[in-house]
C-alpha cells in the first residue's frame, strides 16, 4: 500500500504559520480512550534496538508485540504497520487476526508516530504531529517514522489535520470533555518546540484536539527523563478513567527517586480542576515492588495500559503488585475485562502497552 496521503490538510499553527490549504473545519475534539473504538493501530518491530541485537532478542520482541495485538484483537479490529522485510514473520505470528499494512519504519511506537484521531462536524480527523525522535534524541532515527502517521490517516479515510507542534500521542491524555494532561518537559522541550509557551501549546491543542483546559505536570518519571527516555511522557504517569477521575503512578518506596516525583505530581493533580471546574479525584496506582533492573531505576508502570472495547490490556511485571493493580483497574473501568501481559520486554526497549497502541474512535 502507499504511505502518501491524499486527504486534505486544514488549519494554521499556533504561531500563525499556515500549514494547510483547505478551509478550517468546525472544532475537532479528541474522545476519551474509553469511548468506542473502530479499531486499534500498531506498528511491528523491524530494526534497531526495538528488534534487538540477537535472534533471542528478536523473538522476544515479536512475541511481545504479537501478544498485545492478539489481546486487543479479541475485542476490536487491529491494523499493523509492518516493514517490508518483516511481512512474512508478522503474517506467521499474527495470522488472520490482524490487518497488515506494508510500510517502512524506524521504530515500533505507533502511539507516538501515528496520528491522534479526533471527531468533528466533518467526521473523523487525524492530527499529524511533527515527530523528531522525542526531542532529537541522539540514539533515535526518525526519517521514516516522521511519515508513518500518513498510513493510518489514509486507510481510515480521515480528514488530515496537520500541526506544526512537535508532539507524540504518549505526551497527552484526554478526558473526552476537553481536559488534557500535559508535561512541561515534553511540549515545552526546547529541542521539540523552541520558543513555544504554554499559551502557544494550548491554542494549538484547542485547534487540533479540542483542548478546553490543560493540567500541566512539571515532569515525568526518573528513568523516562534519562538518556533513552521520552523526556517525560504523561502516559506512564497519569491517565483519566473518566472526566474528573485520574489514576496516578504511585511509587511507595522512598528508596526510588520516583517516590518524590510522584508525591510532587499528586500535589499538582489534587490542586487542579478540569475544564468544568471540578476538582480531580486522584487514585494511586501502585508501582511494582521491583526497584531496579540491569540499567538502573525502573519506570515500570501500570498506568501505561490500553483501554480497548470491553477490555483493559494492562502491563504486568511478574511482581506481587500485579494483582493489586488489576483490582484497581477493574474498579476504575467497571464492566471491562482486565487482561495482563508481561511487559518487561517492552519496558526494556523503552515503552509499554499504551506506547505501542493507538485508538481510532468510532464516529
Amino acid at each position: 500500500m502507499t504511505t502518501s496521503s491524499a486527504a486534505a490538510t486544514v488549519g494554521p499553527t499556533a504561531s500563525g504559520v499556515d500549514v494547510g490549504t483547505g478551509p478550517v473545519p468546525a472544532a475537532w475534539s479528541m474522545p476519551a480512550e474509553t469511548a468506542p473504538h473502530a479499531c486499534t493501530w500498531m506498528a511491528w518491530p523491524g530494526t534497531g534496538y526495538t528488534l534487538g541485537a540477537t535472534a533471542a532478542d528478536a523473538d522476544q520482541a515479536r512475541t511481545t508485540w504479537a501478544a498485545v495485538a492478539h489481546a486487543v484483537a479479541e475485542h476490536e479490529p487491529v491494523h499493523m504497520l509492518v516493514p517490508p522485510h518483516e511481512l512474512a514473520e508478522a503474517r506467521r505470528r499474527l495470522g488472520g487476526a490482524v490487518v497488515l499494512h506494508e510500510a517502512p519504519l524506524d521504530d515500533a511506537w505507533y502511539r507516538d508516530v501515528g496520528p491522534t484521531f479526533v471527531l468533528g462536524a466533518d467526521g473523523l480527523g487525524a492530527v499529524n504531529w511533527v515527530f523528531n525522535g522525542w526531542g532529537q534524541q541522539g540514539w533515535a532515527s526518525w526519517e521514516l517514522d516522521a511519515r508513518a502517521s500518513e498510513v493510518a490517516t489514509t486507510v481510515s479515510d480521515a480528514v488530515r489535520v496537520d500541526s506544526a507542534l512537535v508532539n507524540e500521542g504518549g505526551g497527552i491524555h484526554a478526558d473526552g470533555a476537553g481536559t488534557f494532561l500535559l508535561t512541561e518537559t515534553v511540549q515545552l522541550d526546547p529541542l521539540r518546540n523552541p520558543g513555544w509557551t504554554r499559551a502557544d501549546v494550548e491554542v494549538e491543542l484547542a485547534r487540533t484536539v479540542g483542548l478546553r483546559h490543560a493540567v500541566w505536570l512539571p515532569r515525568g518519571l526518573t528513568r523516562d527523563g534519562e538518556r533513552f527516555g521520552t523526556k517525560g511522557h504523561v502516559d506512564i504517569v497519569a491517565t483519566f478513567t473518566e472526566p474528573g477521575r485520574v489514576l496516578l503512578h504511585d511509587q511507595r518506596d522512598p528508596q526510588h527517586p520516583d517516590h518524590r516525583v510522584t508525591q510532587e505530581l499528586r500535589a499538582v493533580l489534587e490542586a487542579a480542576v478540569d475544564a468544568d471546574g471540578r476538582p480531580l479525584e486522584v487514585t494511586p496506582l501502585p508501582a511494582p515492588y521491583v526497584l531496579r533492573d540491569a540499567e538502573g531505576w525502573v519506570d515500570y508502570s501500570y498506568v501505561n495500559h490500553y483501554v480497548a472495547n470491553g477490555a483493559v490490556v494492562s502491563c504486568a511485571f511478574g511482581d506481587p503488585a500485579d494483582a493489586e493493580a488489576a483490582d484497581i483497574l477493574r474498579a476504575a473501568y467497571p464492566g471491562r475485562e482486565v487482561v495482563q501481559l508481561d511487559s518487561r520486554p517492552l519496558f526494556a526497549r523503552g515503552g509499554g502497552i499504551h506506547c505501542i497502541t493507538q485508538q481510532q474512535p468510532t464516529g
